[in-house]
């Protein structure tokens, strides 16, 4: 049995490729203006990756903002499920998932039988989450991908008191402007950044064990931080790109629903 699941972010899509139960292909590409664009270029990828067409999939789930954009999918589910499913089909200790995304921060808490207990979201302010980043990479003229290990050379220990993005990037500004180090300031925005998620997290009781998914959670720097910031260590997700855990857990829901097809026929 060949599933998929798809997740259309705001910044990125993913698509995983599970077959008979296991990690077959996976692909991850910058959102395109149009979600059905991102969905379709992202699943292309992978199948090509796996070396099959849409004929070989027995069913497909979408998930993410532009899931009900995806024009091929059998059906949708939200991603705050998928990737609590995801998360804890890797790791079915996992009690709490935080998820920074492109333009929000969730965090779910699970019980153990892998189903959603409790969630929050932040979709109304922009820090606390990767535009939040994106918006200081360019201020600082650093490539979002190197800001964990360039945060990681800091040597003096600074603050970013503000929340605001706006105001935020000023702040930045006018650090670089006073001589300060650009590794201090991007270690001081991954604490900012990992305070104000955690904030949301403790909100509905943090539960070990806990892990980040999202495209955040590769920042070394934004995940050290927030474990300091929860007062625990985040658990891993034993190299699995966590980027991908939405698409995961779109396609675990994929097989569980071509497994009830086949068996009701």
């Amino acid at each position: 049995m060949i599933v998929a699941g798809c997740d259309v972010g705001s910044l990125t899509a993913k698509a995983v490729i599970l077959k008979n139960g296991e990690r077959f292909s996976e692909a991850v590409i910058r959102a395109k203006p149009r979600p059905s664009d991102s969905a379709s270029e992202v699943m292309r990828l992978a199948l090509a990756d796996a070396g099959l067409t849409f004929d070989n999939l027995d069913y497909m789930v979408g998930t993410g903002y532009g899931r009900e954009q995806i024009p091929f999918v059998h059906a949708v589910e939200s991603e705050i499920s998928c990737h609590a499913k995801g998360a804890w089909h890797l790791a079915p200790s996992v009690r709490m998932v935080v998820d920074i995304g492109g333009q929000d921060a969730k965090a779910t808490k699970i019980d153990e039988n892998g189903s959603v207990a409790r969630f929050i979201y932040n979709d109304k302010c922009a820090s606390g989450t990767g535009r939040f980043l994106e918006v200081m990479a360019e201020a600082l003229e650093v490539p979002l991908d190197q800001m964990g290990s360039i945060g990681a050379q800091a040597a003096e220990k600074l603050s970013i008191s503000n929340q605001c993005v706006i105001f935020a990037e000023s702040e930045v500004i006018s650090l670089v402007n006073d001589g300060k180090e650009i590794p201090d300031i991007i270690n001081a925005l991954h604490h900012a950044m990992a305070r104000r998620v955690a904030s949301l997290a403790r909100s509905i009781e943090v539960t070990p064990e806990v892990v980040m998914t999202g495209g955040v959670a590769k920042n070394q720097g934004v995940f050290d931080a927030l474990s300091e910031a929860l007062g625990l260590p985040l658990r891993s997700l034993d190299g699995t790109d966590p980027q991908i855990i939405g698409a995961l857990g779109a396609a675990l829901y994929a097989m569980e629903k071509a497994e009830a097809l086949h068996a009701a026929v």
